[in-house]
């Protein structure tokens, strides 16, 4: 049973990331925005295994989609 919290700083650490707010909030600014048209998990400065773990979660429309999804927002923001 996942008990894990689906939220930004567990996002974060599920992607290897330093998941406080100060470090959330300096990856979002230092990478964004992203163009219209460039996909999240497309983007240049995730690792293979990062993007590949965002795709499926989307795909799948897994628990992290709604957190995925606020982030892709705030990239493209």
């Amino acid at each position: 049973m996942d008990t894990i919290e689906h939220d930004m700083h567990n996002l974060f650490a599920q992607l290897g990331l330093p998941d406080d707010q100060a470090s959330i909030a300096q990856f979002i600014q230092t990478h964004r925005p992203l163009p219209d048209d460039m996909p999240l998990a497309e983007a240049p400065f995730w690792t293979p295994a990062q993007s590949a773990f965002l795709r499926e979660e989307l795909l799948e429309d897994a628990d992290w989609a709604p957190v995925i999804d606020t982030l892709n927002a705030e990239l493209h923001g």
